[in-house]
């Protein structure tokens, strides 16, 4: 589990390809502080487990099923990846819980200034735009962001100078892709309803007083 803060960008050392996936080398100094072999890194919002370490960078396997849905595929030599060690019970909790496990890619459609911010908006498949609501919380690349606006097919964040400069995501272009996670909570509440209506529950008995009996708020 991750909290969506960015520690650092690393840098992408080397990547291997093969048919049985990718071996990832990752330049990197603040997430190798007590870091050791089985730790869990997230690299651009994906969840990788340390194969092997050094004083300056860290390897991975990415396995087939992650390549094929996520932007990890893509890497090259040089590119910059965001990257956050996993929490502890004693970390501090500063954006949203991520799991490190991509839901989809979404594409970078427009990029505009609005004053000392930049305004993103990402294109994303119509069946996880469900679970992004206005004001809520989205990873991107694994970086907790605010969702500023929404429409039927993408979603809006705003970065500030600062973020700009510490994540992936204020330096990339119109067109390139990212990786997307949802918000967590939202899933397991849809999950939760649909259970409830395949087991004959009527969908008029789920209202307020349904809703606040069963825990939801």
């Amino acid at each position: 589990m991750f909290t969506g803060l960015i520690e650092e960008l690393g840098k992408v050392e080397s990547v291997l390809k093969s048919s049985e996936g990718l071996k990832l080398k990752i330049k990197a100094k603040k997430v190798l502080i007590d870091c050791k072999i089985g730790d869990s890194i997230s690299t651009n919002g994906v969840c990788l487990t340390v194969k092997e370490i050094d004083r300056e960078s860290f390897t991975a396997d990415v396995m087939n099923e992650s390549l094929n849905i996520t932007t990890l595929k893509s890497l090259k030599e040089n590119d910059i990846v965001n990257l956050e060690k996993s929490l502890t019970l004693s970390s501090y909790l500063g954006g949203h819980l991520v799991t490190g496990d991509i839901d989809c890619s979404g594409k970078i459609k427009e990029i505009v200034s609005d004053g000392f911010s930049k305004r993103y908006r990402i294109e994303i498949p119509k069946e996880f735009l469900k679970y992004v609501v206005y004001k809520g919380r989205v990873a991107i690349d694994g970086a907790s962001l605010t969702v500023a606006s929404l429409d039927e097919e993408s979603f809006t964040v705003s970065l500030i100078p600062h973020t700009q400069k510490n994540i992936s995501l204020g330096y990339k272009k119109i067109g390139e892709l990212v990786n997307i996670e949802t918000d967590l909570i939202g899933k397991h509440i849809e999950k939760i309803l649909l259970s409830f209506q395949s087991n004959k529950v009527k969908k008029k008995e789920i209202d307020e007083e349904f809703l606040q009996k069963n825990g939801f708020f």
